[in-house]
């Protein structure tokens, strides 16, 4: 099964609100790739609370955006950590293009949800495939030198999905 792969759309990519899960910053601050984010996407939002599960002072062009319907929020808490749910709420009150997030309770819960999601080797992929990278490879190979867990599996489709 193909992964899915956000490359040709409606809305152009540098277009795209993204709003990213505290899990994608950490993983690619630990492997030089902070910078994919913003080659992808112009509008990366975050919530306060994925800001201080990251623990460091993210990037001029992440905004931070707190939740509104703080009723939403705490929905969403009693199944997901209060991060993820932040991110859920934010992208369901603002109508986001996309969510990034890379927990599997989390991706279900998203999914439940109706959200539109990817991860961030997914983002590293679509780095690849829209010219920011010329390999995905070398990223993949420093994810796997961090704590972030990726299966042999989700590997070989990357690498397949990429073409190398």
């Amino acid at each position: 099964m193909p992964l899915k792969i956000l490359k040709h759309s409606d809305v152009p990519m540098q277009d795209k609100i993204v709003i990213t899960d505290a899990s994608c910053f950490i993983t690619l601050d630990k492997i030089d790739g902070m910078h994919l984010l913003h080659s992808l996407y112009k509008q990366v939002l975050t919530t306060p609370e994925i800001a201080a599960q990251f623990g460091k002072r993210l990037p001029e062009w992440v905004a931070v955006k707190a939740v509104l319907n703080r009723d939403l929020l705490y929905n969403y808490a009693e199944t997901v950590d209060i991060g993820e749910a932040s991110a859920m709420a934010l992208a369901s009150e603002i109508h986001a293009d996309l969510l990034i997030i890379d927990d599997a309770e989390g991706r279900r819960f998203a999914k439940k949800l109706e959200l539109n999601i990817t991860g961030t080797v997914g983002v590293i992929l679509s780095a690849k495939l829209n010219g920011v990278i010329p390999t995905v490879k070398p990223y993949i190979l420093k994810i796997q030198q961090t704590n972030f867990r990726i299966s042999d599996w989700l590997t070989s489709q990357i690498l397949a999905d990429a073409g190398e």
